[in-house]
Order: C-alpha cells, then sequence, then structure tokens
C-alpha cells in the first residue's frame, strides 16, 4: 500500500494496520521456514509497509 493511503488512516486504525502487518509478517516468516512461502519478496514487501506505518506514526507524535 502507498503511503499516502496509510496518512489518511487515523492513528488507531494504523495501530490496528499495524498489528496485521506484523502477524502477517510472522506467518510468512513460519512459511519461509517450513519451505511452503511461493513469493520470497512478501517478506520484504510486508517489512517495508511496517516501516511506512511506523514512520507514519512517529511524524504524529
Amino acid at each position: 500500500m502507498k503511503a499516502q493511503n496509510y496518512r489518511e488512516m487515523n492513528p488507531d486504525e494504523l495501530e490496528d494496520k499495524l498489528e496485521e502487518l506484523e502477524r502477517h509478517l510472522f506467518d510468512l516468516r513460519s512459511q519461509a521456514v517450513t519451505e511452503k512461502l511461493e513469493n520470497s519478496r512478501a517478506v520484504t514487501n510486508v517489512r517495508r509497509d511496517i516501516a511506512r506505518v511506523k514512520t507514519i506514526l512517529r511524524e504524529r507524535q
């Protein structure tokens, strides 16, 4: 998702999205360990989304 879409969310929505992304990252990592991960690029994309959300939350403080 683009940073602009995250900027339109309120802080509570961003916190929820951050939790969702972190759970998704955990699932992707466990799939990678069991060699069931089809798209290895997905881990990188989720990590970048987490960084975007954290950056926007930090800017608003």
